[in-house]
C-alpha cells in the first residue's frame, strides 16, 4: 500500500490528507496536481448523471441570468412550478404535494414535522412517537438522527435526541433471531405490529424506513413482500408510513421511486441526492393527497418551510437533471445493466475469500467483507478496513464508498458502488476492477488476504 495511509478517527470526519479537487467531466473528476479518479460511487450517490453536464450548467446559468431565488413565501416560479409536475409524474398516486430543501437531512426532517402536523390537525396530539429500525440513516440534522440507527455517527449527541422505538434491521443476508432469510421480511413486519402495540397505537406518528438500506447497512434491498405488510400494518393502526429513499431513489435502484418495485406507495417520502445531481443542493419532503387535505384544512399548508425553500436556480437544476433522466431513458438503463454490474463485481472479486455478500438493486450494489463466509463473522472494527479501502481506493484513481459498522454499529465493512446512470460499460468495468484491486491489496497489506 501507499505510505499516506493515516486515517481520520471514522468516516464522517474530513481525512488529513485529501486531495485537492480541480475539475470533473463525466465520470471523472481530476485534482490539482492532475490526478485522475473515475467516480464510481457519485460521491456518496449523488452524481447520477455525471459532472459537468452542459445542458444542467446552461440551465442554471439561464436562472442565475434571471433571478436566483425568489423567496417562496413571496412567489412561485416557473422553475419550481415545473419540478412539482415532474416530481409527482414520477412519483404517481397521490403523492402530488411537496415542500422543495437543500438536502436529505432537512427532507428527512419535514417529513417527520409533516407527520406530526398531520395528526396534530387530526386532533390526535398523542401520536408523538416514532418507529425506525437498527442499521438505518436518515440524516444529520437532530430529527433525521434521532431515528437513525447508526451508533457512530448518533453518540455524541446522545441525551438530546428524540425518544424513538426501534426494531430489527431487515436483512436476508443478516436475519435477526428467529427468522431466516426466507421469513425475515414477515418477521420483522410482525415485530413492527408488536411494537405498535406495545407503545399503544394512539402514540405512534409515523414508522420511517429506507427501502433500500444505504450507509448504515450497506445496500440492503427490503425482502419480498415486507413493504406491503408494512403497508397493511400502518393502514390497521392509523400510523403514516414514511419512506426514506433520500440514497436509494429517484432512480438509483432502478424505479424512479425505490418502493415502486415493492408495489407500495408512502404516506410520505424523502428524495434528496439524485434530483439535481449534486449541480445545486435540493431535496424534498413529498406527501399525499390525504396528508395535504387534512393539514390544509387545519392549518392551510405545511409549517416546514425555510428561507431556501423551493430555492429557484436549485430547482431549475432539478428540472434540467430529471429531463436528461427521463429523455436518455436512464432509469430503464440502470434497471436493465443491475445484473451485467453485479456480474461484473462477483467475476471482479472471484477468489476473495473476505467477500460474503454482494447485493443492492439497479446501481445501488453493496459488497460486504467478512472473515469468515460460513459464520458471516465480521472483521473487527477496530481494523477500520472499510477506511483504509477507501484510502487505497483513492491511491488508485476510484471514488467509492466504503461504510463500516453495518452488522452492530461497531463492527463490518461494506463497500458500495453507486456508479453516474450514463456510465459506459468501459467505465463500469473501470470502477469494478479498481474497487477489485483496492480490496486485494488493503486485505494483503493488513495479513488478511
Amino acid at each position: 500500500m501507499n505510505a499516506r495511509t493515516e486515517l481520520p478517527p471514522n468516516i464522517n470526519v474530513v481525512g488529513p490528507k485529501l486531495p485537492k479537487v480541480a475539475r470533473a467531466k463525466g465520470s471523472y473528476v481530476w485534482d490539482v496536481d492532475g490526478k485522475q479518479y473515475i467516480d464510481g460511487s457519485g460521491g456518496p450517490a449523488v452524481y447520477c448523471i455525471g459532472h459537468s453536464n452542459e445542458e444542467v450548467n446552461a440551465a442554471i446559468t439561464n436562472q442565475l441570468q434571471q433571478i436566483a431565488h425568489g423567496y417562496r413565501y413571496n412567489f412561485t416560479s416557473d422553475a419550481l412550478e415545473e419540478l412539482t409536475e415532474i416530481v409527482a409524474d414520477r412519483c404517481g398516486g397521490t403523492l402530488k404535494h411537496m415542500v422543495f430543501v437543500t438536502g436529505g437531512s432537512e427532507a428527512v426532517e419535514s417529513c417527520l414535522k409533516l407527520a406530526l402536523q398531520y395528526h396534530a390537525a387530526r386532533g390526535e396530539m398523542s401520536r408523538r412517537r416514532f418507529i425506525a429500525r437498527e442499521r438505518s440513516w436518515h440524516g444529520n440534522t437532530l430529527g433525521a438522527l434521532s431515528v437513525s440507527g447508526f451508533l457512530e455517527r448518533r453518540m455524541a449527541f446522545e441525551g438530546s435526541l428524540l425518544e424513538v422505538s426501534r426494531i430489527s434491521a431487515v436483512n436476508e443476508y443478516r436475519p435477526p433471531a428467529g427468522a431466516t432469510a426466507e421469513t425475515v421480511g414477515e418477521v420483522c413486519a410482525a415485530e413492527l405490529e408488536r411494537e405498535i402495540l406495545k407503545v399503544g397505537a394512539d402514540r405512534v406518528a409515523a414508522f420511517i424506513f429506507e427501502p433500500v438500506v444505504g450507509a448504515a447497512g450497506g445496500c440492503v434491498p427490503a425482502p419480498e413482500g415486507y413493504a406491503r405488510r408494512v403497508r397493511e400494518i400502518c393502514d390497521r393502526h392509523g400510523v403514516l408510513m414514511i419512506a426514506d429513499e433520500v440514497m436509494c431513489g429517484v432512480g438509483r435502484t432502478g424505479t424512479w421511486r425505490a418502493l415502486e418495485k415493492d408495489g407500495v406507495f408512502p404516506d410520505i417520502m424523502s428524495v434528496a441526492k439524485g434530483l439535481a445531481a449534486g449541480y445545486l443542493p435540493l431535496g424534498a419532503a413529498i406527501y399525499s393527497d390525504k396528508v395535504n387535505d387534512t393539514i390544509a384544512r387545519a392549518y392551510g399548508g405545511p409549517m416546514t418551510g425555510h428561507t431556501f425553500t423551493g430555492h429557484t436556480a436549485c430547482c431549475a437544476a432539478g428540472v434540467a437533471v430529471q429531463k436528461i433522466i427521463q429523455r436518455d431513458k436512464l432509469v430503464e438503463r440502470v434497471r436493465a445493466y443491475e445484473p451485467k454490474l453485479k456480474k461484473m463485481i462477483a467475476d471482479a472479486t472471484q477468489g476473495i475469500e473476505a467477500v460474503g455478500d454482494i447485493r443492492g438493486r439497479g446501481y445501488f450494489i453493496g459488497t460486504e467483507l467478512v472473515r469468515d463466509r460460513e459464520t458471516k463473522k465480521p472483521f473487527d472494527g477496530s481494523l477500520k478496513l472499510y477506511m483504509h479501502i477507501r484510502q487505497q481506493a483513492l491511491e488508485n484513481g476510484l471514488i467509492c464508498y466504503p461504510v463500516g459498522g453495518n452488522v452492530d454499529g461497531i463492527n463490518g465493512d461494506v463497500v458500495i458502488l453507486s456508479p453516474p446512470y450514463n456510465a459506459s460499460d468501459a467505465e463500469l468495468e473501470e470502477i469494478v476492477g479498481k474497487m477489485a484491486m483496492s480490496i486485494r491489496q488493503v486485505l494483503a497489506a493488513q495479513g488478511l488476504g
